[in-house]
């Protein structure tokens, strides 16, 4: 059974920082590409950061430069480190796995982050 369990969440008055962590079981982690998704209130889920199975990453235009995101493939884990938090940062976070070949995909039950101003 393939599980995604994300901690970390909380809250945080802006400026502030979190980690985020994912831990993966029930799959071959290290050949899967791995995501956080943030879904704000009212709003569609959206792409935070991405790394691939081989350490490429790629953030979305709101967190870069003040969030970073790595893998540890020994651990089966995904970290969201995210510094200088703002208000707008504020939603669920999700853990997304999608294995580099095949269309095989997860999502975690997400952690809340609320950034208050």
């Amino acid at each position: 059974q393939v599980t995604l369990v994300e901690s970390g969440g909380g809250l945080v008055q802006a400026g502030g920082s979190l980690r985020l962590s994912c831990a993966a079981s029930g799959i071959g982690f290290s050949v899967y590409n791995m995501a956080w998704y943030r879904q704000a209130p009212g709003k569609q889920r959206e792409l935070v950061a991405a790394i691939t199975s081989g350490g490429s990453t790629n953030y979305a235009d709101s967190g870069q430069g003040r969030f970073t995101i790595a893998r540890d493939n020994a651990k089966n884990t995904v970290i969201l480190q995210m510094n200088n938090l703002k208000p707008e940062d504020t939603g669920v976070y999700y853990c997304y796995a999608k294995h580099r070949s095949f269309q095989w995909n997860h999502w975690g039950q997400g952690t809340q982050v609320i950034v208050s101003s």
